[in-house]
């Protein structure tokens, strides 16, 4: 095959110093997916460190590509919180489309979990309440985020909740005819849409709730599904089966607002100020010298 009929890369391969433009430095590849890398960069521009996500070289024509990272530059634009990672500008066209982002220090809470099991009460009690707050403002606001899991979630003082590709207004989620978000992280009713429901600020709360089962119990609240089942509940335990139980050492407060979250009826799920408001004085109960570093609401 000729060069100039050759199929594009599917990765840029930016190594330490590569220019990804004339602003932006590639340092190191953080990861990525299928139509997009993230690479922390040092940007000219604002002369500090930031991350640039780009769109993959063979999906630079794709249409769908350019349509989500378009999605993702109207929610940084329209979204606006200090738990939310922060859109700094874009370029949606030419050679390399991406999105310019601040950089958050801190481990995921996926890493975490991997590399120590469970958190402690205190991190995952402060976790719980500062992603809660996001959520709170996200249905103020009218939108969904629709991808909360550990892996982007950034642990930190506060937390910080990464990844807006697929968020978007609540009624756009309502109409939703297929899956968006992650296998063990959605919620029913975003497994099979409309089928199993309409995607809405609820999903966000489930979660939350999946996510921080993971965080109190070191594993994912359901088994592991089969990816390539034509069978929904042998794909998504979540639709038929019920969450596994929390250990016994997990304070009750705590368990019993987590299997609220993950209740399967989206109307019974508490709100996420509701989740706040229950762990907050769990949180102010535990001892003063276990909360160093953190703020006590």
């Amino acid at each position: 095959m000729s060069a100039a009929t050759q199929e594009p890369d599917d990765r840029w391969r930016f190594r330490d110093g590569d220019a990804i433009t004339d602003e932006l430095t590639a340092t190191r590849l953080l990861g990525g997916g299928s139509a997009y890398e993230a690479y922390l960069a040092f940007d000219e521009i604002t002369f500090s460190p930031v991350v640039v996500k780009v769109v993959r070289p063979d999906q630079v024509d794709s249409r769908s590509a350019l349509r989500g990272l378009r999605r993702e530059v109207e929610a940084l634009a329209t979204i606006n919180h200090p738990v939310v990672v922060r859109g700094l500008r874009h370029a949606l066209e030419g050679p390399r489309p991406h999105v310019v982002l601040e950089a958050v220090d801190g481990p995921r809470l996926s890493s975490l979990v991997r590399r120590y099991g469970p958190l402690e009460d205190y991190q995952y009690l402060a976790l719980a309440i500062d992603v809660a707050s996001s959520l709170h403002y996200l249905r103020g606001l009218g939108w969904v985020h629709l991808d909360i899991k550990p892996s982007n979630i950034i642990m930190g003082s506060p937390a910080r909740l990464i990844d807006l590709s697929v968020a978007r207004p609540v009624a756009d989620a309502a109409a939703l005819d297929h899956v968006i978000g992650t296998d063990a992280y959605m919620a029913p009713e975003q497994c099979d849409p409309p089928s199993t429901g309409s995607p809405g600020p609820a999903s966000d709360v489930w979660g939350l709730g999946a996510t921080l089962f993971h965080a109190v119990a070191g594993h994912r609240p359901f088994a592991d599904g089969d990816p390539d089942a034509r069978d929904l509940g042998a794909r998504f335990p979540q639709v038929e089966a019920a969450p596994a139980r929390l250990p016994r050492d997990v304070d009750p407060r705590v368990a019993d607002t987590i299997h609220a979250m993950l209740d399967a009826d989206p109307s019974s799920r508490p709100e996420p100020r509701e989740v706040a408001e229950a762990l907050e004085p769990v949180l102010a109960a535990l001892p003063r010298q276990r909360l160093a570093g953190f703020k006590v609401r």
